[in-house]
């Protein structure tokens, strides 16, 4: 029986025939019914489902290719007991995300998030909307990765000069500073903005707590589309209730579904989206430039070309 390739979305026949072409003794699969788990060696997704039959004792699972760029609800401790290789989506979403949280950050300084205050109490109030120049904003952008790269280099025409925050504080093109994670803490009193980008690890759990958002200026805004258990949901909501921060605009949460009857429903100054950020127009197509790329390398060598996660750190 040839090797399988266990896949959680379906593909297009073109990259199947492509898939087919690279790695012509595996056999592609979507449909887990009379499936030989123990032929599996590698997967496109993952899902929790697979996990005990995926890694029962006589398994041969060698690579697992994430759908998305964050692993951080993969078995990661496992895969690395095992000696399976991890590599993700990172970079995909880059374009998707950076044009959602530009449409975030213009959609507030323009004063369109209390125009629609306005709409709905059929008020017409010029005076309650705060009008700024995006380009005259500090813009503190935390994880300066592919998607932190793309929204600093799209902020830089607006006249931004974006402060940047990575885990050591190397200095990245596009960001006018970088400190360490280490030393978010300096900019967050001046900042208008600060923007989460980050994947989640142990590091990043409930970064965004209490004493964070106590630090931010009264007329600084929260804007949140790396990971919804960075943040520390209910000193935000208490943030936003008391005024200590001005807005938040947020595509993830800790949980999700956002239950109906939560309290970030009702906040007039916290816009919601529900985790839509980095939907990407042509998924299969940029996704394969990724996979395709590594499925080449595996099979020649075992080895990845692109996106390998270390296990250790998550990322």
């Amino acid at each position: 029986m040839s090797a399988i390739i266990l896949s959680e979305h379906d593909f297009r026949q073109e990259f199947r025939e492509k898939i087919h072409a690279i790695a012509p003794d595996y056999q592609f699969v979507t449909d887990t019914q009379n499936l030989d788990w123990s032929q599996v060696i590698l997967t496109i997704g993952w899902s929790s489902e697979w996990e005990k039959p995926l890694l029962a004792e006589n398994h041969h699972l060698r690579w697992v290719q994430a759908l998305s760029a964050g692993v951080d609800t993969l078995p990661l401790n496992t895969f690395a007991n095992q000696n399976i290789q991890l590599s993700n989506a990172s970079g995909i979403h880059a374009q998707a995300i950076a044009e959602h949280v530009l449409a975030a950050l213009l959609m507030d300084t323009r004063g369109f998030t209390q125009a629609v205050v306005n709409q709905r109490q059929h008020r017409w109030d010029a005076e309650t909307i705060d009008f700024r120049y995006l380009g005259e904003q500090e813009i503190v952008i935390v994880g300066t990765g592919h998607i932190g790269q793309q929204l600093a280099r799209l902020l830089q025409y607006f006249g931004v000069a974006p402060i940047g925050i990575n885990t050591d504080g190397h200095p990245v093109a596009g960001f006018s500073q970088t400190y360490s994670l280490q030393q978010l803490q300096q900019v967050v009193p001046t900042a208008d903005y600060i923007i989460n980008i980050l994947p989640l690890t142990k590091q990043t759990y409930h970064l965004y707590d209490e004493a964070f958002f106590q630090q931010m200026k009264k007329s600084g805004a929260f804007i949140n589309v790396g990971r919804g258990p960075s943040v520390v949901t209910s000193a935000l909501v208490t943030a936003l209730q008391t005024g200590a921060i001005r807005q938040a605009m947020l595509d993830v949460f800790e949980e999700e579904p956002l239950p109906a009857h939560h309290p970030l429903w009702s906040l007039a100054n916290c816009v919601i989206t529900p985790h839509v950020s980095g939907v990407v127009p042509h998924f299969q197509k940029v996704f394969m430039e990724i996979f395709l790329d590594n499925l080449q390398q595996f099979v020649t060598d075992g080895q990845l070309a692109r996106n390998q996660v270390s296990l250790r750190d998550g990322y």
